[in-house]
């Protein structure tokens, strides 16, 4: 063959996945000839497997053939049946403890101080928090007089980003599962890059008080707006505007200091997965990853769904029995809410995942994974809680990109990395977002939503070490406002929606 046409992940593997397009009749690998068209990203047979035998990319069982399969055949999602969810209950922890990390190149970056402590900022943003969604109507007319009236006169302000939200009134406050939305919304109000501001703007007979949001040293008039207080509009623009203002010249007043990176905390995250994820994108961010940690920073990653199929293998990096059984209480958890809400983890894979190639969950947990890298994980998180170590830790969220994303900012990101393949504008306005593609037909298509992309590993003309250096160093130049991603210059932020397992009454 002239050119290498497939890529295979583990000697135990009997598929590959199509570089590109894979014409019938093709020569795909030595002596596999593509019985049909193969779709880039798809897989090919390597070897005749039986009915009921066993599929293998990553060296894992994605499932079992639902017909005989011939060499050379295209396997797609229809063909495959789901193994066994893994048992939580006899999983091995630590017994796959990394210790030689990549070196990083640098240890330091530019940030803001926080005045709480813990992580530092990479933006200096007023947030201003809400307790329920009634007042948002209020809030955004008051958020663009400030940015046309305001934001000009105190240029060292980033901007300023509304917590609006769908909580707080209409729910069962104080049913169990209340607190994981309550957390959520508790934690985004001392953000890391809100720079210790607190501004608070509620209606006043809502659920959730301003007592459930707020430490009590924090609630005073200086911080909290009460609408249903004040004689009209007008007076509820006043008010806000005027309690604005304060905050931002204080904010004005930050700048940027040099802070180890052990002051940075990273969120990881992908979405729009393709079969490629697993092998360019996501491994070059776990090797950007591993440096951050080798260099003392926080780095988070997520997603409950598309780890549970290769949960052991996070296990065995748990650095002890009581993180691994943390581990084992949240999939347990999840498992639980899915059954709840009658599905299961077949659900989650989209109808672009399966158009990229990934033809189960299995595939796309295998692939997902690979963005935490080799460290070792020092703690594992419920949704929206904060950590209180350094280093690799496994924060369990929904895998809904919008939904996840809130829960890792109120976990304390204060950066993400964000790993695509079909492509997604996705943003979050209270941190920025760095977009990686794991193809480089995606980046060629969107050049200017894109920051980078790992697809020459897939070609051969880089390693996964090379991407994940320049990774690197893209993260510690964005967080120290020397390089702003495209969905920050374009201001491309999603929704808040923040995660409420809890009834809606």
């Amino acid at each position: 063959m002239s050119q290498k046409r497939v890529i295979k992940i583990s000697d135990r593997d009997n598929v590959a996945i199509a570089i590109h397009e894979i014409p019938a009749g093709t020569e795909a690998a030595d002596g596999v000839f593509a019985n049909q068209n193969i779709p880039q990203g798809h897989k090919i047979a390597l070897c005749d497997i039986p009915e009921g035998g066993e599929i293998r990319r990553y060296g894992v069982v994605l499932g079992y053939a639902l017909s005989g399969i011939k060499k050379g055949d295209w396997i797609n999602e229809h063909m495959l049946q789901l193994p066994v969810l893994p048992e939580l209950d006899d999983m091995a922890f630590g017994t796959n403890l990394v210790s030689d990390l990549p070196q990083a190149p640098v240890k330091t970056f530019e940030g803001y101080r926080n005045p709480d402590g813990g992580y530092a900022g990479t933006r200096n943003i007023l947030g201003i928090s809400t307790t329920v969604q009634c007042v948002t109507g209020v809030l955004n007319v008051a958020v663009k007089r400030m940015r046309e009236e305001l934001l000009p006169k105190y240029p060292n302000v980033d901007g300023i980003v509304p917590i609006n939200h769908a909580y707080g009134c209409g729910v069962a406050i104080n049913a169990p599962e209340a607190r994981v939305p309550i957390r959520a919304l508790r934690n985004l109000v001392r953000h890391p890059n809100f720079g210790g501001e607190v501004m608070v703007v509620a209606l006043g007979c809502e659920k959730l008080t301003v007592e459930m949001l707020l430490d009590s040293g924090d609630i005073k008039a200086e911080n909290v707006i009460v609408l249903q207080d004040k004689s009209g509009f007008q007076a509820m623009m006043d008010a806000i505007m005027e309690m604005a203002e304060q905050k931002l010249k204080r904010l004005n007043a930050r700048k940027r200091e040099t802070l180890p990176l052990s002051d940075l905390c990273i969120g990881m995250q992908c979405g729009g997965s393709d079969a490629f994820s697993g092998v360019t994108a996501n491994p070059s961010a776990g090797y950007a990853a591993d440096l951050l940690v080798q260099a003392g920073a926080t780095v988070l990653f997520s997603e409950v769904t598309e780890v549970r199929d290769g949960v052991h293998l996070i296990a065995e990096r748990c650095i002890d029995d009581s993180v691994g059984k943390k581990l084992a209480d949240e999939m347990k958890w999840y498992d639980r809410y899915l059954e709840n809400g009658g599905v299961d983890r077949s659900a989650n894979p989209t109808p672009g995942n399966k158009k990229g190639g990934l033809s189960n969950i299995v595939e796309k947990a295998m692939g997902s994974i690979a963005k935490s890298g080799k460290s070792p994980i020092v703690e594992v998180l419920s949704p929206a809680e904060r950590p209180t170590k350094h280093g690799m830790i496994y924060a369990a969220t929904p895998a809904s990109d919008i939904v996840c994303g809130p829960c890792q900012l109120a976990s304390g990101i204060t950066l993400q990395v964000f790993m695509t393949g079909r492509g997604t504008p996705y943003g979050l306005a209270a941190a920025p977002v760095v977009k990686v593609c794991s193809r480089n037909d995606l980046k060629d298509m969107w050049k200017d939503l894109i920051d980078l992309s790992a697809g020459d590993i897939a070609v051969g003309n880089a390693t996964i070490p090379e991407v994940g250096t320049r990774l690197f160093h893209m993260i510690v130049d964005t967080a120290s406002g020397t390089y702003k991603p495209w969905a920050e210059v374009y201001g491309l932020h999603n929704d808040l929606c923040i995660f409420n397992p809890a009834p809606i009454t």
